[in-house]
């Protein structure tokens, strides 16, 4: 870049103050100003659209690499799965033929339904009064009147 210093500058007003005029200088050092920040402003969206083009060309290498993974993954689960459907297969055809179907296959029992009924209260009761405070479990109800009463601002006189 230009290496401008105050001496250099100092040079550059005065020069420019003899040819331009002194009328002219403020709207001339004005323009020179705003062309100056539009230059500054297209480099750096230059900058940050060649910036994007690159991550976005990394970014696309990478999901190739993860789907490339991924498809190796998926069909290394296959052909495990297949096996083991070979296998499971094969060990069914073996039991088919010596044991009885019937004997295989086993009615599923379920437990009954049972309704809670009220036995929360107990897990309630069993909880200690101090866990409960300190995890700001209520304890006791309040009403309406009395919690107004209870979080009502103070008046100090």
């Amino acid at each position: 870049m230009i290496d401008l210093g105050i001496e250099k500058m100092m040079v550059i007003g005065a020069v420019a103050l003899i040819v331009i005029g002194p009328e002219k200088l403020p709207r001339v050092a004005r323009t020179v100003g705003t062309l100056l920040g539009k230059a500054q402003r297209y480099v750096a969206d230059v900058k940050a659209e060649v910036n994007r083009s690159m991550d976005l060309e990394e970014l696309k290498k990478m999901k190739e690499t993860v789907e490339t993974a991924a498809r190796d993954v998926e069909s290394s689960i296959h052909g495990g799965m297949s096996q083991v459907e070979r296998d499971l297969n094969d060990a069914a055809s073996l039991s088919n033929s010596t044991t009885d179907m019937s004997a295989l296959e086993m009615p599923q029992i379920y437990p009954e339904y049972r309704h809670p009924k009220k036995k929360w209260r107990i897990k309630q009761g069993a909880t200690p009064t101090w866990y409960k405070a300190r995890n700001g479990i209520r304890t006791k109800a309040l009403s309406g009147a009395a919690r107004v009463a209870r979080y009502r601002p103070h008046k100090f006189n």
